[in-house]
């Protein structure tokens, strides 16, 4: 399909040799989704628009090729025929997400929009088909949202403030308690919002799929995606694919949920499931740190689902032979799998992963060294605190990383880049953890965040460039002004000092004594291997 420049590969649709396409074509993420859909893993029929599509918009100066809506159709064609769905259909609607997916890694750079098909004529066919309007009525607020910010690039604040008045009217803290009718006034009111805007929301599928695709393709230009390619020496000619994928709904009720998983600690590297998981929520909600996960993801999952998890986990380790990070959403009980890739992680993580797996014979001795004889020995070494029993915290969350960092409050993402810049320790403070402050995050030698999850983007960027990271700390509270905050009772303002422990979540007032314990007995494991 395509011509070629401009591929389209099919995945989960059933046998296809397309779907064997070039990392470099299928892009990272849809590699593996194709690998997941050929040993049998659950995942969602798909098509993939491969990079080519991305060089060609840019060639084009950012417009898709007049071609473009007769090839979306086509591709289409074959998730209706996987899903028995058709996609703009008034009795049995196709929802699919639209994703990006360069050819390495490079997590929460680009943009996703979820939920596209849906609108007033495929409403109704989507309230017939799952009998709740609840999933109906907040996956058409949650597309309005995504479309207004992503695709017609209007102001998030504008939306966040009709989210908090949907809250405030309904006396609840969070969207997850809104029910179907106030739902459905959000949406009603987001929807004046963008007329309002001069950006009216588009109510024919086809589209809001073609603008979706357009804006995930231009999302490869986006100035945190830019940054991200310069600082890890990522070709800006490699270009994105995009996924267009069946919906599965993980906010479809009690027993659906969408999270996060590693197949062992991604901090410590001890060999144990490492999940996020946020009942009734879309995927979003966890990978971009909207929901604030206070214990082991595992204990929310029903016993079925954790095995189920287990036995993927071995799985994905024996057939990528490294740790892997994993996205899956569970619909009325029903696990997917939507992404897989090498687990971002810590220094020491690094050096326990590739001993487990040298011992174990998934990797050879010498692929076993050869994966860790790029780190610097120096960050090997974890910073403790030394004395942390006579210090008493001023506040905790929940702990996203290991070791400890030290340095001056800082709340704006420019004022930690300017501090650090000039020779300054900072510990930036926030209320998201977002991957737009990722600049920040690389300058900063720890974070705070008042919400967020462990398997957030940015979370999982701050662990794999090793710094102390706490998310989910409910007692940090920031000043509108952005210079000043509380954590528990204690006003900070920018400049006083702190001391972050990653591994146990606590925050202290100054700058606390620090010891660092090099891995010796890994270390003489690795030593070992092939002995």
């Amino acid at each position: 399909m395509g011509g070629p420049a401009r591929r389209l590969y099919l995945i989960g649709c059933g046998p296809s040799e397309a779907a064997r396409g070039p990392v470099e074509e299928l892009g990272f993420k849809a590699y593996n989704l194709a690998r997941l859909a050929r040993l049998g893993v659950p995942v969602p029929p798909a098509f993939v628009l491969g990079t080519g599509w991305c060089r060609a918009f840019r060639v084009r100066g950012g417009t898709l090729p007049e071609e473009t809506p007769a090839e979306l159709v086509a591709a289409l064609r074959h998730i209706e025929a996987a899903s028995g769905l058709g996609f703009g259909s008034s009795r049995r609607p196709l929802l699919v997400s639209v994703r990006s997916g360069a050819p390495v890694s490079m997590p929460g750079m680009m943009e996703t929009v979820l939920n596209v098909g849906l609108a007033e004529s495929t409403l109704p066919g989507l309230l017939r088909l799952t009998g709740n309007p609840r999933l109906v009525w907040d996956s058409y607020r949650r597309l309005i949202e995504s479309y207004a910010e992503i695709v017609a690039g209007l102001a998030a604040e504008t939306f966040a403030a009709a989210r908090r008045d949907a809250l405030a009217a309904a006396g609840v803290a969070t969207l997850q308690e809104l029910d179907f009718r106030s739902l459905r006034e959000l949406a009603g009111r987001e929807l004046e919002l963008c007329a309002a805007a001069g950006r009216p929301f588009p109510q024919a599928p086809a589209e809001q799929l073609e603008r979706a695709v357009a804006a995930v393709l231009r999302s490869w230009d986006g100035p945190k995606a830019r940054w991200y390619r310069a600082a890890h020496a990522i070709d800006d000619e490699a270009g994105t694919a995009v996924t267009v994928q069946r919906m599965v709904f993980g906010n479809a009720g009690g027993t659906s949920g969408a999270g996060v998983g590693f197949t062992r600690d991604p901090a410590t590297g001890a060999a144990q499931l490492y999940v996020d998981y946020a009942p009734n929520a879309q995927g979003e909600d966890v990978v971009a740190g909207r929901t604030g996960l206070e214990s082991d993801g595992l204990e929310r999952l029903p016993e079925a689902a954790r095995d189920e998890l287990a036995e993927l986990a071995q799985l994905l380790e024996h057939e990528f032979r490294d740790a892997q990070e994993f996205e899956f959403t569970i619909e009325n009980g029903e696990l997917f799998v939507l992404q897989t890739r090498a687990a971002k992680r810590t220094p020491l993580a690094a050096l326990a992963i590739a001993v487990a797996l040298g011992e174990a014979g998934l990797v050879t001795p010498a692929e076993a060294r050869a994966r860790v004889a790029a780190l610097d020995p120096q960050r090997l070494a974890t910073p403790e605190l030394a004395g942390a029993a006579a210090a008493t915290p001023l506040a905790s969350g929940v702990p996203a990383s290991i070791g400890v960092a030290a340095g001056a409050a800082v709340f704006e993402p420019a004022r930690a880049i300017q501090r650090a810049r000039a020779g300054e320790a900072v510990i930036l403070l926030r209320e998201d953890v977002a991957t737009a402050d990722i600049a920040a995050l690389e300058a900063a030698t720890g974070l705070v965040a008042a919400r967020g999850a462990r398997t957030a983007h940015a979370a999982v960027i701050a662990r794999q460039l090793g710094k102390a990271c706490v998310v989910g700390c409910t007692q940090l509270a920031i000043d509108a002004g952005g210079r000043a905050g509380r954590l528990g009772a204690t006003r900070i303002t920018e400049g006083e000092p702190l001391t972050v422990d990653g591994g146990t979540g606590h925050v202290y007032a100054g700058l606390l004594p620090l010891r660092h314990r090099q891995p010796q007995e890994l270390l003489a494991r690795l030593a070992a291997l092939g002995r």
